[in-house]
């Protein structure tokens, strides 16, 4: 990504949309060689209705100027799905937002209110987090220490001093065995980090993590490279717990205001009532319960 504006991903992320619609997908004509499956730049044009001149200086990521009806023309030309017509439109924001003497630098984290542990700790029968746009986990509750103690005692969050989704997902081998389905959580912590970066290009916190994944792992290499996003996280994740055993748990991810001008995101997992995975999730529960003593 780059510090002083976002072309690069506005590029790449047009680039890889056009690259995978064929022209009788998009109901064109074919004929004659094509060196390239995917559509070429006057296409899209035409069919969104501009310029090829114009089409090619918004592939070349000169995104600010374009109004909102033009994107959506674009939009509809490369078949974008909700989220990543969400994601363009985030990307014109931002370039719209930039500033010639703009600098890019960490985001200054704002501290939880002490409510937030307090709505964590009254689910007592689901997991629940509270992460960042980098996806450091801020606040646990008991059961959710219970269920992601693999990630919260393992070698890569001692290392580093606070759990990290991503970091624990792609860097420690004990991933493998903790995630039942590693493939789909992967692709759902990239896609966020992808979406979340598209907001804020600017935040060396996700570019610095982005840069430290991309070398340490050909896994999030390859994903992030494929520009996919991610906004409405929700549906199933599956764990093989070392004490617990298998568990299939349904999940939800969703905004939790911290400030007038800042939201984390809240993950809570829950069991089916009345399935072995909730009896798995209780016994988890009775087990991470603080004990109490009794004075004799």
């Amino acid at each position: 990504m780059d510090d002083v504006n976002n072309r690069p991903a506005v590029r790449d992320f047009l680039m890889s949309r056009r690259a995978r619609i064929t022209p009788a997908q998009a109901g064109l004509p074919v004929s004659g060689h094509r060196r390239v499956p995917g559509l070429r730049r006057e296409e899209v044009a035409v069919l969104a209705g501009v310029s090829s001149e114009w089409y090619a200086r918004l592939e070349k990521g000169h995104i600010a100027d374009v109004s909102y009806d033009v994107l959506d023309a674009v939009a509809r030309a490369l078949r974008l799905d909700d989220e990543e017509r969400i994601y363009l439109f985030d990307l014109a924001r931002a370039a719209r937002a930039d500033e010639p003497d703009r600098t890019c630098g960490s985001r200054e984290a704002t501290d939880l209110p002490p409510t937030v542990q307090w709505l964590l700790d009254s689910m007592a029968l689901s997991s629940a987090m509270v992460s960042n746009k980098r996806l450091d986990v801020l606040a646990i509750n008991p059961l959710g220490r219970a269920l992601y103690s693999p990630m919260l005692e393992s070698p890569t969050t001692r290392e580093h001093g606070q759990a990290n989704l991503a970091r624990y997902h792609f860097t420690d081998p004990g991933a493998q065995d903790f995630y039942g389905n590693w493939h789909i959580t992967a692709d759902v912590l990239v896609g966020l980090l992808r979406t979340e970066a598209g907001r804020d290009h600017c935040d060396t916190g996700i570019t610095d993590l982005v840069t430290e994944l991309s070398q340490a792992s050909p896994e999030f290499r390859t994903r992030w490279a494929a520009h996919n996003v991610v906004i409405h996280n929700r549906g199933t994740k599956l764990f093989r717990h070392p004490t617990a055993g298998p568990l299939t748990l349904a999940y939800h991810s969703m905004n939790l205001p911290i400030s007038v001008q800042e939201a984390e995101m809240m993950t809570v997992c829950t069991a089916e009532p009345g399935s072995a995975d909730e009896e798995r999730l209780r016994l988890l529960a009775s087990w991470s319960a603080p004990q109490t003593q009794t004075s004799h």
